[in-house]
């Protein structure tokens, strides 16, 4: 018979208890699984177990006996849940709330309560669990996970409140939350209780150590004293700082970064490229050497740092493309292109087969980096690769094209974001001439230029792009991205028609992308300079994609330079047409 239909007996406990058990003990060999996906389907596996025995426990009236198991499954539940989302969210709250409830159901105290929040619960809740002991391991067991959600969210004030009920105390005698911390006695768990994947000392350890670190970290001190210096032009108290916050901590990353940063400032290369290179490694070891563990965890409890701050120093894919973008910034083309190989692999090993359009977060999306990785092995010398990585880009964004046109229509209405797949596409193509021009084949670098143009003045239209590119956050950002990137694609084509003896149709092109970009030498110059430099900008001209950039201080003006004083005199020529 089910459990459900039957009085509440040691049989249906000891049912409850096993599969319980058995779901702890299957996330904690997740936990020990090398194995990427295999320790995911596992965890959740482990996790919608969970979900079902608490559903089929809160199905039932509360009773006093049940409450320790369906507590500690509570517990189990919102732990492995926090872990695998990496955070905490309202749902685990909710769950919180809800073991409250059943507590208070027990005594016949919950009617007038609803309407209180977690606060009021927990006081009254821990007031009735003194006619409860049974309950008290389970009680603080959930209590400490209140007061993980409660660090997470900046709420010390209810923290500190929690912490004194728990203690005993309600005179408000003491605001050093650390030291309420300290004094939190959870109970000893008897040897025959349910298992657990975090007890409450556990969760006390954490809560200690998190606080510590929020409350003053040197090495957190010394690299933003560090980054202060820095920008205020003393570079060696900056480097001094910095010296002393990887002394001090083991968190390596922020001074890494910092440090790269001062390196450029100083145009001392090598050694910025060094650190991080160093940033790297320092960001690959927690993935390599320590399997992230099914409990709450120390970092989860700590506010990530902004983005802008001298604190964030990202992901280990994100330190990677610093490193890449630098190098081939800064001329190490054959560095760069290893890079960036290594990059790709980083991240299409757990990406999906199709790519998205891109958010608003900082960084280039999956398709510039594929242009970026091209961009170095042309520059490298290594062209077969190149077209390698550009027909894997084609093959995850050509099936996109199809939709674009009323995506563009879209676009031009506001109703929706810039489609970016038409320019990845024609930027992919002007990257497959260049590579056929590094190995000689003319007809095949004609054909990819050509076809970058038609995608460029066909899928992309002069009136809709003009209109919606205004909007564009990511990427081509702007309408000068656009120009320049048509020009670039006629300059290439008309340098090829120049190279095969076809003085008329270079003419053609040229006078083309001058008419469409006149500003299209000096931003020649403008990429020149920046490269030359390793500088990630220039006042005064408008930010392109690094792509695109790369390819531009390619078309060295010198080439051009005698074409250009034709193309003064031939201009008015054209423009009477």
């Amino acid at each position: 018979m089910s459990c459900q239909t039957t009085p509440l007996g040691s049989s249906c406990l000891d049912l409850w208890r096993e599969k319980n058990d058995r779901l702890v003990r299957q996330a904690k060999v997740a936990q020990n699984s090398g194995l990427t996906l295999r320790r995911q389907q596992l965890a959740q596996n482990a996790l919608e177990g969970l979900r079902g025995l608490l559903h089929s426990l809160q199905g039932l009236p509360a009773a006093v006996p049940v409450l320790p198991l369906e507590l500690t499954v509570t517990c189990n539940f919102i732990i492995l849940r926090a872990s695998l989302a990496q955070g905490f969210t309202e749902d685990q709250a909710q769950d919180i709330q809800r073991g409250l409830e059943r507590v208070l159901e027990t005594q016949e105290q919950l009617g007038p309560r609803l309407e209180q929040g977690l606060k009021e619960l927990w006081d009254s809740v821990l007031h009735a669990s003194i006619l409860l002991p049974e309950l008290l391991s389970a009680l603080h067991r959930l209590a400490g996970l209140q007061a993980a959600l409660w660090l997470s969210a900046d709420r010390l004030g209810d923290l500190a409140l929690l912490l004194e009920t728990l203690n005993g105390s309600q005179n408000g005698a003491s605001e050093d939350l650390l030291l309420l911390l300290k004094t939190w006695s959870p109970p000893v768990e008897e040897l025959d209780a349910p298992l657990t994947l975090q007890d409450a000392q556990g969760l006390k350890d954490v809560l200690l150590t998190a606080f510590a670190y929020r409350q003053g970290n040197l090495d957190r001190v010394y690299t933003a004293l560090g980054s202060c210096h820095r920008k205020m032009g003393n570079p060696q108290r900056a480097l001094l700082y910095l010296v002393a916050a990887l002394k001090e901590g083991s968190a390596w990353g922020p001074p890494l970064l910092e440090a790269s940063r001062l390196y450029q400032q100083l145009g001392d290369t090598t050694a910025e490229l060094e650190s991080l290179e160093l940033l790297v490694e320092a960001l690959n070891v927690p993935c390599s050497s320590k399997a992230s563990q099914f409990v709450i965890e120390v970092e989860l409890l700590l506010p990530p740092p902004d983005p802008a701050s001298p604190l964030h120093c990202g992901t280990q894919s994100q330190a990677k493309h610093v490193l890449a973008s630098r190098c081939l910034q800064t001329g190490r083309a054959e560095d760069a292109a290893e890079h960036y190989l290594d990059l790709l692999a980083l991240l299409l090993d757990s990406s999906e087969p199709r790519f998205s359009l891109p958010r608003s977060r900082p960084g280039p999306c999956m398709p510039e980096l594929f242009l970026e990785a091209a961009v170095a092995l042309i520059q490298a010398g290594r062209a077969q690769d190149a077209l390698t990585v550009c027909e894997e880009l084609l093959s995850r964004t050509s099936s996109l094209l199809p939709k674009m046109s009323r995506l563009w229509e879209d676009a031009r209405k506001g109703t929706k974001e810039l489609p970016y797949c038409p320019l990845w596409v024609s930027a992919t193509h002007l990257l497959q001439g260049q590579a056929w021009v590094q190995l000689g084949a003319q007809k095949m670098a004609v054909s990819e230029f050509s076809r970058c143009l038609e995608l460029l003045f066909h899928a992309i239209p002069e009136d809709k792009g003009q209109g919606a590119a205004s909007n564009c956050e990511q990427g081509c950002k702007s309408d000068v991205a656009l120009q320049q990137l048509r020009a670039a694609a006629l300059i290439s084509r008309g340098l090829e028609w120049v190279a095969s003896g076809q003085d008329t149709k270079a003419l053609q092109d040229f006078l083309l992308a001058v008419q469409m970009c006149p500003g299209m030498y000096i931003c020649m110059t403008s990429a020149m300079d920046r490269e030359a430099h390793g500088k990630g900008g220039v006042t005064g001209i408008v930010s392109l994609p690094l792509y695109l950039e790369s390819y531009l201080s390619w078309i060295h003006p010198s080439d051009c330079e005698a074409l250009l004083e034709e193309f003064q005199t031939s201009l008015p020529e054209s423009c009477d047409l």
